[in-house]
């Protein structure tokens, strides 16, 4: 291994790819962007400079802090649910299911590779109340719950509620796996040791396995706040930014303005505050999650 990590050459070779692809479709459109937060209108037509015009702009924009209050709001039910439950479904696995793993843990991450246009159709389905109640409604009317019969995706109250527990479950299978696979590659004899002294299987849990998960909670939680910030496809395929717009992330409003409306600049403002979002919100991660000498 030493040997390998001395040769320049091999290393330079096999990271160069990586680099190359990353500088294109990461690096290169952020500075794009930038170029263009300083620019109004479309390239091609009415494209003026306006310096920091649509910087200030979005101190004053009410429709913007609407989102980001929203996608805030959603970043810390979704993270919340995708990384805990997706944590606690993996002990599951490894305590409770004794044959059968490996088809449960494929039944798990089924959703995840299901396309997100295909998954928000299903749940409008499930979701629905007219022109027939859909799968939760009718569950609802059948153990004689109707009082809770609602439109779900059309409330203002519950949009937002069912478009994150229709991401939770997309997700989940994910963090599941992730941590499934940290579980079982943990030290056992420190697991033994445990129950020898008497230990019951949630001071384990509690004790010894999540400190030594941290790494992999953080790693988790990264995952999942960068893939919440930037959610577009799913809130568009269910809700469509509705009802009003009780669901419009930050991502819609800066589709809108830029390819709706052809506002490129204010359009690129919006995307790098959404990339400031991210950064800082992954680094509150970061810090919380610090190894300590």
């Amino acid at each position: 291994m030493n040997r390998v990590l001395s040769n320049k050459k091999a290393l330079a070779l096999f990271t160069l790819p990586a680099i190359l692809l990353f500088t294109v479709f990461a690096v290169v459109p952020i500075i794009w962007s930038l170029f263009y937060s300083f620019f109004s209108g479309m390239p091609g037509v009415n494209f003026e400079f306006c310096g920091l015009e649509n910087f200030i702009n979005l101190f004053t924009d009410s429709e913007l802090h609407a989102s980001l209050m929203l996608n805030v709001k959603y970043v810390a039910v979704v993270v919340i649910g995708q990384v805990f439950i997706g944590f606690a479904l993996a002990m599951l696995i490894n305590y409770a299911v004794k044959r059968g793993k490996n088809f449960v843990r494929v039944c798990m991450f089924i959703p995840v590779v299901l396309p997100s246009v295909a998954v928000g159709q299903l749940f409008q389905k499930i979701y629905a109340i007219a022109p027939q109640y859909g799968l939760l409604n009718a569950l609802l009317d059948i153990v004689g719950l109707k009082f809770l019969i609602t439109a779900w995706i059309g409330d203002v109250s519950t949009a937002v509620g069912a478009l994150c527990a229709m991401d939770i479950w997309k997700g989940v299978g994910l963090y599941c796996l992730i941590f499934y696979s940290a579980i079982i590659d943990l030290p056992g004899d420190v697991v033994e040791s445990a129950k020898i002294d008497g230990a019951s299987s949630f001071r384990i849990i509690r004790s010894i396995q999540m400190p030594l998960l941290k790494p992999i909670f953080r790693m988790a939680f990264i995952f999942s706040i960068t893939g919440c910030i930037k959610v577009y496809d799913s809130a568009v395929s269910l809700t469509k930014g509705g009802p009003g717009t009780t669901t419009y992330m930050p991502t819609m409003y800066m589709f809108d303005e830029a390819f709706t409306y052809g506002n490129f600049g204010y359009g690129s403002a919006i995307a790098l505050i959404i990339l400031v979002e991210c950064v800082l919100l992954t680094s509150i991660v970061g810090m919380i999650f610090k190894e300590r000498g």
